[in-house]
């Protein structure tokens, strides 16, 4: 495959406007052979939710997917956020490039965020020879937003190779950081309306992602879809801009320059007080207008897609979720799928920005008391 074509593969992928149409794996495309995964996660994560750090986790796993995008010089790969980490698809030729902005992530990481991650480069060659594949469709979230979406179990093979120890990307030396250019954690936890925020992973078991399975996601998506908007997080209108201090700090030490954190610190409290006056005056100021920034973020917004299997962070009402919760119990119990679920007040959400007057700004949606990864955490403990 030439370069150009190797870079335009995702751009060629055929988009899907409805979400339940993304439960029919025969739609999506396998990723070239010469194609590799880059992934990375946070090590003892529970750890650190426990401590009350799912921010700074949320932060961290965001980053990937922002290093990776600023390092390879462009926008149009495949990636996935998984709270605590996340994974992007690129050509084999940038492997080097994605080694070396992998490493200093993790030095960054360290630093800022006082976290440890771990990260690896699996080949699609590899991944194949294990019997997975990973196959991408792609989802229009809105006019402006377009999600990958991944299938076929490579992701998750991927996954447990970097937790075994394989194809390791090590640390860079002290000092070191990538490009985090747009990182923004500026939000405050966004609470639930409808009375739980609903963090879901969906996988299926002995008999994989046969009929059975797709149908029985349909339900779910089906179920959830009843309580309006899809049970969507965020308001329609967007999250209120409010003065947090909480994601200044990871997001200044993530675009400051050498020396000039405190000065980093003050421009975006001044930014973030700026951008409030404007909302409240309800006048835009140039290019920017606060309120349709705010409905785009809303349907800018990830909290739901396929990663060989359904994650969903979903505002929704006990009553539909206890429906959710029975009908994967049984389900389990026939061997039909293995899943995880947390539940919490709040919605947390972080940003990839790279410019306010564009209008394909990214946000990444996660419960706030822990989401997917405690989700991952109890279908572990559950479904060994």
């Amino acid at each position: 495959m030439s370069e150009t074509a190797a870079n335009s593969f995702f751009l060629s992928i055929p988009v899907l406007g409805e979400f339940a149409e993304l439960t029919d794996f025969d739609q999506y495309l396998p990723l070239p052979d010469d194609w590799v995964l880059g992934v990375a996660d946070v090590v003892n994560s529970t750890g650190a939710i426990a401590l009350g750090r799912y921010k700074a986790v949320n932060t961290a796993g965001a980053s990937v997917i922002t290093a990776l995008l600023n390092g390879l010089g462009s926008h149009d790969y495949p990636f996935v956020f998984g709270g605590d980490g996340a994974l992007l698809a690129f050509p084999g030729a940038y492997a080097a490039k994605a080694h070396e902005t992998l490493s200093s992530l993790r030095v960054w990481v360290s630093d800022a965020l006082q976290l440890d991650m771990r990260a690896a480069i699996v080949p699609m060659t590899d991944v194949k020879a294990a019997a997975c594949d990973v196959r991408v469709a792609r989802y229009k979230a809105s006019s402006n937003a377009i999600y990958a979406m991944f299938a076929g179990g490579g992701s998750s093979w991927a996954e447990s190779q970097m937790k075994a120890g394989r194809y390791r990307v090590d640390a860079a030396e002290a000092g070191s950081r990538p490009d985090l250019t747009g990182l923004s954690c500026r939000w405050d936890p966004i609470p639930s309306s409808n009375g739980e925020i609903m963090s879901l992973i969906i996988t299926p078991a002995t008999e994989g992602a046969g009929p059975r399975f797709r149908a029985l996601l349909s339900e779910v998506i089906a179920i959830i879809a009843e309580q309006g908007r899809n049970g969507h997080p965020l308001p329609a209108d967007g999250p209120p801009l409010t003065l947090t201090t909480k994601g200044i700090d990871a997001e200044a030490r993530a675009t400051a320059t050498e020396g000039r954190l405190l000065v980093r610190k003050l421009g975006i409290f001044a930014e973030t007080m700026l951008a409030i006056g404007i909302d409240y005056l309800g006048v835009p100021v140039g290019a920017f207008d606060p309120k349709q920034y705010k409905i785009e973020v809303s349907e800018n917004s990830d909290f739901r897609k396929f990663d060989d299997g359904l994650k969903m962070t979903v505002d929704i009402d006990p009553d539909r979720s206890a429906r959710v919760e029975k009908m994967l119990s049984d389900a389990a119990l026939s061997g039909l799928c293995r899943y995880g679920i947390h539940k919490q007040a709040d919605a947390l959400m972080t940003c990839f920005v790279p410019s306010l007057h564009a209008r394909d700004h990214i946000h990444f949606i996660d419960g706030a008391g822990g989401g997917y990864a405690l989700a991952a955490t109890k279908m572990k403990a559950n479904f060994p």
